[in-house]
This record gives structure tokens, C-alpha cells and sequence, in this order.
């Protein structure tokens, strides 16, 4: 887990560089307080603006002096944001916090079971990823937003399986329903097309690169979890030398073969860039590669579907990343914190923000899979349809490497080990070397 202390000088030049932040101020009577929140800068366009008359909405009636920033993600400023503000004890009340940072400052956050409780009544229980990141200490240290919130399962060229015997439009079609052509869509049944991928001079947009390709991390943390592979359990003990794990690395041996000429030096735009140019047949990734297809390559857009992940022997993982909003414990206006998520999180708000989005946000509560933007979006009409996670899929949400604890998962997904194995396997090391190697760093991790 990265280090929670940093110099009282950075603090102060991280909390500086906040300052430059974009934000709205939404001035009220004021006879309720102010009020501060940081967001997510969202990428899809107009997004924020619908955020933005959200809160002002509940600003005029809480009467409430809202100010809210739009902070982006690139650069690390959303992460580096909480990390100056929990050292200085001083910035937002809310603020976003993106996968591990859920836990690193869980600490710095006030309690929200009490909302959390009221959510989940209305809307369902929380999936499986979101809630082991949202608690802590028995506690929901933080509320699972919606904005930002992602899958990423593949999104694959129509008319290139329709080429090679696969119509996936009728596998997973505008319906929430199952059928035979289902049952063979596995991860042998895509490494058979991963071959012919590269036969046809395609590839599939599959990277390693360390640290730097989430992407990857959490695609080959699905993978892993299909085959029943692990690392390190939950008490600490190496799962290296498990069945699961072997057939996992078994199979990733052969699959590495298909991967890119520049797999090792992918980063989370190079899957993107190469479904965009038309150069890749599937990728695994949110809508976020369609979205800017159908502004710069409409052709390719308009041949794109998105669908479940592969099964393997214990199952179908799809890789997640989960977005959450807390209230710091040095608030001084926790109660108007805590009522401002609520009300952005009440089921007609987060639709709203969702056809914004162009589906682009998954709420992560089970009663909330049914909005209409996922089966009218396109072109084609309906291409995400089958992006949310819903019970029919058979699909279960994936966290690398939260098998182990929370300390040690971070550590083993910020530093792309399942990325680093995989690198290692297409560079012809046999298997009990990158089981040493992974032990290795296993070991370091939780000295």
C-alpha cells in the first residue's frame, strides 16, 4: 500500500496545484453552511454538466454554499488530490476516490453504514468488488458512486468473427437471455480466434505493461480467476504452486503467443488506439474506445459490440473498476456531505447521469441494470447492451488480486504482477521461473 505520509512541503505543493483546479461554484443562501466536493472530471462530454445541475438542485433546496471541483484523472491528480488533503487534514469534505484509494484512506473518512443502508434497500445489494473496497473495519468507509464506475469486457469487430464462424450479435443479442452459443464462447474458444487474429493480420488489443496498463492488470485478473488461479490468500500463504494457478499460467502460455509485437509496452491508451484505427479485432475496455470511434472512425463504431467475458473452469470474471465518494472525518460539514451522495445516488439522478454518459457509468447495485440508455445507445443500436454486469450473464465482477488482503493486493496490482508474468512467459521463461520470480516479489510484499 503506498505510504500514507508525505512531506508537510509537498502537502502544501500538491494542495497548490489542486487549487489550479477547474470548479463550479454554486452559491446558495448559505444558511445551511458551504460545503466543498472533488469529482471525478468526467471524459464524456457534457457529463459534468449534468453533475453540475444536480448538485445545484440540491444546493437551492438544502440551501447550501456548494463548491465543486472537476478534477481530472490524468496525471495522477485525482489520485495525488486526497493524498495532500489527508496529510494537511484540509481541502474537500467530498471527495472521490478511484479502486484501492477506497481503502488507502479509509482511515481519513467518516462511516456511512447509515447510508449505505438506505441505498442498498432502494436499490440492491452492492456487487462483490465494490464492497470489499468500500469497507473497512466492518464499516462502509465510503458510498459506490456510479460516475466513473466501469467494466470492461470485450468489445470486438462484428463483421470480423462473422468472417470466422462467430455471430455475437446473436451470442449475446439486445435480450437479456442465454442460449448454446453461449455455453462455447470460453477462453479456448478465444485463443482459437486470438490465432486466427493474427493469421489475418488483426491481433487482439491485449497488453502487459507492468504497471503503467491497468487495462491488462485487469483483464489477466479475470483470466486468472477463470482458471481459479491465485497468488496469496487472504492469510497470506503463496497460492503459486496451486492447481488453479498452474492451469491458469498453463494456458496463458499458449495465449501469449498472440499478443502484439508491442504488448510489453502497452499502456491503457494502446487498446483503444488500436480497435480505433481498425488494426484490432477485440479488446477488453468500458465503451470509452466505441465512444471515440463513433467520433473519429464511424465505419469501425458502427461494427462494434460489446459482450461477456470468456468462461473458463470456474467461471466468467469480468474485469472491474469501482469509483466511491467519502466524507473526510475532518469535514466540518459531514452531515451535508453525506446527504449530498445521497441524493446524487437516488436511482432517477444516477439515470440521468447515465444517458449523459452515453452508458458509460455502471452503478454498482443490483436494481439498477435496467436502464434504457444500454439497449438504445449506438450504432448499432444496442451495442452495450450486455455491458452491464446483469444475473443472466452469468458474469461475476473481477478485482485483481483481491483474493489477498487489501495491503497486499494493492501492492501486487499497482506493481502489474500478473502483467509482469505474463511478459515473462512470452519471453520463453518455463513456468517454475516465473513462479521464483513471483514469490519473490510476493515475499517483499509482505515482509
Amino acid at each position: 500500500m503506498p505510504n500514507r505520509m508525505i512531506s508537510r512541503r509537498r502537502a502544501v505543493k500538491l494542495g497548490a496545484a489542486a487549487a489550479t483546479l477547474p470548479l463550479v461554484h454554486i452559491r446558495t443562501a448559505g444558511a445551511a453552511g458551504s460545503l466543498n466536493i472533488g469529482f471525478w472530471d468526467h471524459w464524456v462530454p457534457g457529463a459534468n454538466t449534468v453533475m453540475k445541475k444536480q448538485v445545484d438542485a440540491w444546493a437551492a433546496k438544502s440551501k447550501v454554499d456548494v463548491t465543486a471541483d472537476f478534477i481530472t484523472s490524468t496525471g495522477g491528480k485525482l489520485a495525488l488530490t486526497p493524498a495532500a488533503e489527508t496529510q494537511a487534514k484540509a481541502g474537500h469534505d467530498v471527495m472521490t476516490f478511484v479502486s484501492w484509494d477506497a481503502q488507502n484512506y479509509a482511515d481519513s473518512l467518516e462511516p456511512v453504514d447509515d447510508v449505505m443502508q438506505r441505498l442498498i434497500a432502494a436499490n440492491g445489494d452492492v456487487n462483490s468488488v465494490s464492497t470489499y473496497l468500500g469497507k473497512y473495519k466492518g464499516h462502509w468507509a465510503s458510498v459506490p458512486s456510479s460516475s466513473g464506475t466501469q467494466v470492461k469486457p470485450p468489445c470486438a469487430r462484428i463483421s470480423w468473427f462473422k468472417k470466422h464462424g462467430l455471430d455475437i450479435q446473436a451470442m449475446y443479442p439486445v435480450k437479456a437471455e442465454n442460449n448454446a452459443l453461449q455455453d462455447s464462447w470460453t477462453w479456448e474458444s478465444f485463443l482459437k480466434f486470438a490465432e486466427l487474429a493474427v493469421k489475418d493480420n488483426m491481433t487482439f488489443g491485449l497488453g502487459m505493461g507492468g504497471g503503467l496498463n491497468s487495462d491488462g492488470t485487469d483483464m489477466h485478473g479475470a483470466l486468472f480467476a477463470a482458471f481459479g488461479g491465485t497468488l496469496i490468500d487472504a492469510e497470506g500463504k503463496s497460492q503459486l504452486k496451486s492447481d488453479g494457478t498452474r492451469q491458469a499460467m498453463e494456458f496463458a502460455q499458449r495465449l501469449v503467443k498472440f499478443y502484439p509485437a508491442d504488448a510489453v509496452s502497452y499502456d491503457d491508451a494502446s487498446n483503444n488506439r488500436a480497435l480505433i484505427s481498425g488494426k484490432s479485432a477485440l479488446i477488453f475496455n468500458p465503451p470509452s474506445a466505441w465512444a471515440v470511434a463513433k467520433r473519429d472512425a464511424p465505419d469501425v463504431a458502427a461494427d462494434c459490440w460489446t459482450f461477456p467475458a470468456p468462461s473458463g473452469p470456474k467461471g466468467r470474471f469480468v474485469p472491474s473498476q469501482c469509483y466511491f465518494w467519502g466524507v473526510y472525518n475532518f469535514s466540518k460539514n459531514k452531515t451535508a456531505g453525506k446527504d449530498l451522495i445521497e441524493f446524487l445516488m437516488q436511482r432517477d439522478n444516477v439515470e440521468a447521469r447515465d444517458v449523459s454518459s452515453e452508458g458509460y457509468d455502471l452503478p454498482p447495485y443490483a436494481k439498477m441494470t435496467d436502464f434504457k440508455i444500454w439497449e438504445e445507445v449506438g450504432p448499432p443500436k444496442g451495442t452495450v447492451f450486455n455491458y452491464p454486469v446483469r444475473p443472466s450473464s452469468g458474469q461475476k465482477p473481477s478485482l485483481t488480486a483481491s483474493e489477498a488482503s487489501p495491503d497486499v493486493a494493492v501492492q501486487i496490482y499497482n506493481r502489474g504482477i500478473h502483467n509482469q508474468m505474463m511478459a515473462r512467459l512470452r519471453e520463453g521463461q518455463t513456468i517454475p521461473q516465473v513462479v521464483s520470480w513471483t514469490q519473490d516479489e510476493l515475499d517483499g510484499f509482505t515482509r
